[in-house]
């Protein structure tokens, strides 16, 4: 099981700033760390490929926001 609140901290990103950076909801990850709601499988692979490669997802998730040319 991923502990979120240990990789948000690891990552130096307060809750706002994590959940920005990777395209959750704050409300989400809140919740996930205080073990209210656990993430769904989509969101649970996304945090574990967050885990391997921070960089390599927000890289990503900046490029699928630039509108196409």
């Amino acid at each position: 099981v991923l502990n979120v609140r240990g990789l948000r901290t690891r990552l130096g990103l307060t809750q706002a700033e994590f959940a920005v950076k990777y395209g959750f909801s704050v409300g989400a990850v809140r919740n996930w760390e205080q073990g209210i709601r656990r993430p769904e499988r989509a969101a649970r692979l996304l945090l574990a490929v967050i885990d391997r490669d921070p960089d390599l997802v927000h890289e990503t998730l900046e490029e699928l926001t630039v509108p196409a040319a």
